[in-house]
């Protein structure tokens, strides 16, 4: 018996197939905070939809650390299978060499829904008509305001300011009034300054900010750039605006909105879920509306910010259908609605919006609503489009150097004057080693 009992055993063994090998996919990304939480989750949600494949998420810091470690492990053969690259990294990964445009993936039968993507955030991730990423966490500068303050103040909390000087004229109202010490703040970052060209219907650079033909002039000393810079002053010197000290402190600037400090802030949309929270717990009522535009200016709307989801070459064809699969998932119209109710990112996709609208999701959650119309209301026209610039990167802190000479101040057009020199140096220096 006991001979008998081994022997089944064995052809037990033997007849039980080997459980598959997972397909691993890595998936590198530089959300921080609680939206680690939610990819987790939903990473896991798909992993054990699709048992044979084992997404595995990691953060990697900011949008620069995560795309200079993601070059830097492709040169050493350990490169993950998705980079999460911000907006402006989208011609440095066009460059770099290291990734395949996720359109070239598609094959017949796949449920990618390319046409699908709202046109503004289709607008800025088609290069040269194609998808090179996958749009995910998308947003754009929105106004919050505190409409408890504006109240005390005498202003109409259902009107917030929507251009430069309605701003000054609401912060002077908001001082005067004692309702807050400063009537505006935001963070000290070149993102504003890209939104405030692009809704004047500047460019950035050249050949069409880049997107015609390789940018080969950078355009920082343009009458558009010196309107919101001279603005800009102003508001500082007069004490209307506040801001921490610190370069790209958002933290900062929503802390000081939050506190009472400021009665308006400008920053992402990505922040509406955790300012909608604060202002319940401070006892304030939340508003929001559109980005100011500069005076006499027509609204051309904002430029697409955030980030999409790149992937890299050199895996299996197996890993990289995986790779794909999930990707399409991740972005799929139900992870949308459940990435957009759990950030305050607006959906990329037309099908989700047609999913929230069916559950009336923005009539009861108003605050939600600017930036989505905002977007909607933006024309698609070269400004808003963004600039394809692959010193991008480097552009940003020779902005934000000049800001903060300016409102220490340096003249205005000298600072912009040599700015734009410095600029264009490092233009023809990155065009140079892409040759």
């Amino acid at each position: 018996m006991k001979r008998f009992v081994v022997a089944l055993f064995a052809v037990l063994i033997m007849a039980t197939p080997a459980l598959a090998e997972k397909t691993k996919v890595s998936f590198w990304h530089a959300m921080g905070g609680d939206r680690i939480t939610l990819i987790k989750e939903m990473c896991d949600d798909f992993n054990k939809a699709h048992p044979d494949i084992e997404v595995t998420p990691e953060y990697k810091g900011s949008y620069r650390d995560t795309l200079n470690a993601s070059i830097l492990a492709f040169k050493q053969g350990k490169a993950p299978n998705i980079v999460h690259i911000f907006e402006v990294g989208s011609q440095l990964g066009v460059d770099a060499g290291i990734f395949m445009p996720f359109e070239d993936t598609i094959k017949p039968g796949d449920d990618a829904k390319l046409d699908d993507f709202v046109d503004g955030v289709a607008n800025y991730y088609r290069i040269g008509g194609k998808f090179y990423s996958v749009p995910f966490n998308s947003s754009n500068p929105v106004l919050y305001y505190n409409k408890t303050l504006f109240k005390k103040a005498g202003l109409d909390p259902e009107n917030p300011p929507k251009t430069f000087n309605e701003v000054i004229a609401a912060s002077e109202k908001l001082k005067a009034s004692g309702a807050a010490p400063y009537g505006i703040t935001w963070p000290l970052h070149c993102w504003f300054v890209e939104q405030w060209m692009g809704n004047q219907g500047a460019l950035l650079a050249n050949n069409e900010n880049g997107r015609a033909a390789r940018a080969t002039d950078i355009l920082l000393d343009s009458e558009p750039m010196l309107k919101i810079m001279t603005w800009w002053k102003k508001m500082y010197d007069d004490k209307l605006f506040v801001y921490s000290g610190k370069v790209e402190d958002w933290d900062g600037a929503n802390n000081l909105f939050i506190s009472g400090q400021a009665a308006m802030l400008i920053t992402s949309t990505s922040d509406i879920t955790f300012m909608q929270k604060a202002a319940e717990e401070n006892h304030f009522e939340l508003g929001t509306g559109f980005l100011p535009v500069a005076d006499g200016s027509e609204n051309f709307g904002t430029i697409v910010g955030g980030a999409s989801l790149w992937m890299t070459k050199g895996h299996s064809d197996k890993a990289n259908d995986a790779t794909k699969n999930f990707l399409l998932w991740f972005t799929n119209t139900a992870n949308e609605v459940r990435w957009h109710k759990g950030t305050g990112y607006f959906p990329v996709r037309k099908s989700a919006v047609t999913e929230l609208e069916k559950e009336n999701w923005f009539e009861k959650n108003p605050a939600y609503a600017a930036a989505f119309k905002q977007l909607m209301a933006t024309k698609p026209v070269r400004s808003t489009q963004g600039a394809m610039l692959g010193m991008f990167p480097e552009l940003r802190n020779i902005v934000t150097d000049a800001v903060q000479s300016i409102l220490n101040g340096a003249d205005i057009k000298a600072t912009m004057k040599d700015a734009d020199a410095r600029a264009d140096k490092a233009l023809e220096r990155y065009n140079r080693s892409v040759k």
